[in-house]
C-alpha cells in the first residue's frame, strides 16, 4: 500500500525518491494518482555504481521509505508479533547440541550397539535442525536412520514402539535438564535487539507471543531467564512443542496461536530463524521475518519479507512492518563489498 504524500516528504523531500516517482508522474500528466501507479514504490531501485554512495544512501535505495510505527501499522494491518524461541530469542543451537551429546554420554548411547557413543557434530546438528523440528522427533529421525542404540536405559536395543518411546523420553528429559542448567547459569544473553523489539511492539499496541518447537519446560526456562519475569507474564500467547500434535514445519502451532489471540493469521508477523520455522509461519498464512544464524545463513528463505543477520538499532518496528519489496541483508552486504 502506498504512503501518503506527507509521509513520503518526511523521507527526505528528495525529488528522486523512489516513493515520489508515481505521484510526480501523475502530477506532470495532469491526472489523479492511483494505487496502480504506485507499483514503482514496491520495486527496488538499483543503486548507482558509485564508490562515494554513503551507507545511508544505499539503505534508502534498497528499502521503501518509512513511515512512523503507528502509520506503518495502519498501512499494513498488523495485530500480533510472534517470536520463535531457539535461534530467535537466543542463539541456542550450540547449547542444545552440547546437552544432547552429554545425554548420549551419560546413558552410553551407541547406535546399533557399535563401539562409539553417539555424538552430533556442529555440521550434522545444523543439518538436523534444518530438517526436523523438536527434540524427540530429532532423535527418532537419527535412530531411524543410523540404527536404534544400546544404552543403560534398556537392557537391549529397543524393538517395540513402547520401548523406543521409553528410550527417547528418558534421553529427552535428561537433556532438557542439562540444557536448563546452561540457560539458568546467567551466562547466556538474549539475542541482540529482541527485547527492544518486543517492547516496541507492546508500546505500539500489538499482541506479543512466543511459539516454540521446544519442550514446554525448556521454552519456559528460556523465556523466564532471558525475557525477564515481567515480559514473560505479559505475553499474550505462549506455546511450545508439547502443546500441539504436529511440530514445525507443520503450521498448527501458529494457527492455534492466531485462534487464541482472536486475530486473522494475515494480521500476524512471525520472527523465525530457519526454513523449518518459515514454512510453519507461511503455511499458517502469516507474514514472516528471518533472523538467520550461522547454521541457517545459506538457506534461501522464499516468502520471507526481511532476511537479517540480527536486529540492529536500525531494525525498528516501523522498519520491519512497513510494506515493500523483500529485503535480504546478505545481498546488500555482497553488493557493498
Amino acid at each position: 500500500m502506498h504512503q501518503s504524500f506527507r509521509q513520503q516528504r518526511a523521507c527526505g523531500q528528495r525529488p528522486d525518491c523512489p516513493s515520489l516517482l508515481p505521484i510526480l508522474a501523475a502530477s506532470r500528466a495532469n491526472r489523479p494518482f492511483s494505487s496502480a501507479s504506485s507499483r514503482a514504490v514496491l520495486e527496488p531501485v538499483e543503486a548507482p555504481r558509485s564508490r562515494t554512495l554513503s551507507a545511508r544512501g544505499r539503505q534508502h535505495l534498497l528499502r521503501p521509505c518509512r513511515a512512523t510505527a503507528a502509520e506503518a501499522l495502519k498501512q499494513m494491518p498488523l495485530k500480533a508479533l510472534l517470536f520463535d524461541c531457539d535461534g530467535v530469542i537466543l542463539l541456542s543451537e550450540e547449547l542444545h547440541r552440547v546437552a544432547y551429546n552429554a545425554a548420549f554420554e551419560n546413558f552410553d548411547v551407541r547406535p546399533n550397539g557399535e563401539d562409539e557413543v553417539a555424538n552430533w557434530s556442529e555440521k550434522f546438528y545444523d543439518m538436523l535442525s534444518n530438517t526436523v523440528g523438536g527434540g524427540k522427533p530429532k532423535m527418532r529421525w537419527y535412530f531411524g536412520k543410523f540404527g536404534w542404540p544400546t544404552s543403560t536405559v534398556l537392557s537391549k536395543i529397543p524393538e517395540t514402539d513402547e520401548e523406543k518411546t521409553q528410550l527417547v523420553d528418558v534421553l529427552q528429559d535428561w537433556k532438557t535438564h542439562k540444557y536448563q542448567e546452561l540457560i539458568a547459569s546467567g551466562e547466556v544473553p538474549a539475542r541482540e535487539g529482541v527485547l527492544r523489539l518486543m517492547d516496541e511492539a507492546r508500546a505500539a499496541g500489538l499482541l506479543v507471543g512466543v511459539c516454540s518447537a521446544a519442550t514446554k519446560s525448556s521454552a519456559v526456562c528460556v523465556v523466564e531467564n532471558l525475557l525477564g519475569k515481567d515480559r514473560y507474564e505479559r505475553l499474550d500467547v505462549f506455546m511450545a512443542g508439547d502443546d500441539v500434535d504436529k511440530k514445525k514445519p507443520d503450521p498448527t502451532i501458529y494457527r492455534i496461536a492466531a485462534e487464541r489471540l482472536k486475530v486473522d493469521p494475515k494480521e500476524c508477523l512471525v520472527v523465525e530463524d530457519s526454513m523449518v520455522g518459515l514454512r510453519a509461519a507461511v503455511g499458517a498464512g502469516m507474514r514472516c521475518i528471518i533472523t538467520y544464524t550461522s547454521g541457517t545463513a545459506d538457506q534461501e528463505f522464499p516468502g520471507a519479507e526481511r532476511i537479517l543477520s540480527g536486529f540492529l538499532d536500525e531494525h525498528t518496528l516501523e522498519a520491519l512492518t512497513v510494506g515493500g519489496p523483500a529485503y535480504d541483508d546478505r545481498k546488500a552486504k555482497a553488493a557493498a563489498a
